[in-house]
């Protein structure tokens, strides 16, 4: 009797299963999800509450927790860091008014020390030698860079950031100076040359392409031979950060379609003993 009693009454417990459930969020509009995704590539450095905060802007209602799913589904760090910001995207970025500077050295066939000091346009690569010295004092080197402030005013270059090392040579009167022409210094890192390796870059093809191929007998050779470098260098040596431009002049009408009646008559103009190969169409 009891097994059948039991068996009369089971119990259902599909009952609940049978209610209705209760509607979820629908899904985001496809074109405000492509807005958040836009938002994000475009500036990377925006976390998802940053981002929703610019949709209210622009009368985009949605709740935060919307915008970081969007984010999450695709692949997107809702909460990127504010230091991950790359020094080479604000070299990118400031291209066009970033200069930066350094000193090198080299030695003469008396075996005198000397130190060189030079200057790069980041965005065109125009160098620019402010002079040599056996003895780079705070005067000297401040004398330098007032002439340099008139030379970027000259070619009308509008320059903001300078970048330069903590070389103790430099005294506080040249970031002074360069301050009251609308220049902010940027100090590179203890031992940390890429942050300067535009500058750097250029004292390695100084050398390799100038001075280790010639001697230099004294400070007037040495001026001598790097104004005719930095002549060539920004006039004719091509470069390839700048899709192989030249710094002063454009690149030529590229010669289309050429065939066996086309000479090219090319000539080479010799610098500095032969050191300096300028390469020219005849005239």
């Amino acid at each position: 009797m009891g097994d059948a009693r039991r068996s009369k009454a089971p119990p259902d417990r599909r009952r609940s299963e049978s209610r209705p459930k209760r509607p979820g969020r629908p899904r985001t509009v496809r074109s405000i999800r492509a807005l958040v995704l836009r938002l994000a590539q475009e500036d990377p450095t925006w976390g998802y509450r940053r981002l929703h905060g610019e949709l209210l802007v622009l009368g985009v209602r949605v709740a935060p927790s919307v915008v970081w799913e969007i984010l999450r589904e695709a692949g997107i760090d809702p909460s990127p860091q504010r230091s991950s910001s790359r020094w080479a995207d604000f070299l990118r970025s400031q291209a066009d008014a970033l200069l930066a500077c350094d000193f090198f050295e080299t030695v003469t066939l008396s075996g005198a020390r000397m130190y060189v000091l030079a200057v790069i346009e980041h965005g065109s690569r125009r160098i620019r030698i402010l002079g040599a010295t056996a003895h780079p004092t705070a005067a000297w080197v401040a004398q330098a860079a007032r002439n340099l402030v008139m030379d970027l005013e000259d070619a009308r270059c509008r320059a903001r950031f300078l970048i330069r090392d903590r070389d103790g040579k430099f005294p506080a009167l040249f970031d002074a100076i360069l301050a009251d022409a609308g220049i902010e210094v940027v100090l590179s890192g203890v031992r940390m040359p890429r942050m300067n390796s535009i500058m750097e870059r250029w004292v390695q093809t100084c050398r390799r392409e100038l001075l280790d191929r010639t001697l230099i007998w004294n400070q007037r050779h040495l001026l001598h031979a790097l104004r005719a470098f930095e002549q060539f260098y920004s006039s004719h040596r091509p470069h390839q950060g700048i899709a192989n431009a030249r710094p002063l002049y454009p690149l030529p009408t590229p010669i289309t379609d050429p065939d066996e009646t086309t000479r090219l008559e090319i000539r080479r103009r010799d610098r500095l003993g032969g050191i300096l190969h300028e390469y020219r169409h005849a005239a």
